[in-house]
């Protein structure tokens, strides 16, 4: 069988000019899109839900070398520092 690994990464960002829910939930789904069409990922938001400012995103990458999940865990993380909107705070990333 050949090598598969899974890359899981977890995103924190503010979003400081949110006053609802749903102020949050249009950022958030932007960000979604943009991660799903742009990265080919998986992702989704894993905490935080009823917080109208925090977003914390679970994003879920796969393949067939290593160093090329990795590599594309932090271009998504290089991508989500420059949100105009959202302010990055952390990330935490795991290779399976």
């Amino acid at each position: 069988m050949d090598d598969m690994y899974v890359g899981a990464m977890k995103v924190r960002m503010i979003v400081r000019e949110s006053h609802s829910l749903k102020d949050k939930r249009q950022v958030l789904n932007s960000i979604q899109d943009k991660l799903k069409n742009g990265f080919n990922v998986s992702v989704a938001e894993i905490d935080e839900q009823e917080n109208r400012q925090m977003i914390v995103l679970g994003i879920a990458m796969i393949g067939n070398e290593s160093q090329h999940v990795r590599n594309g865990l932090e271009k998504i993380a290089q991508a989500l520092r420059l949100h105009p909107i959202a302010e990055f705070v952390d990330q935490t990333t795991e290779i399976y």
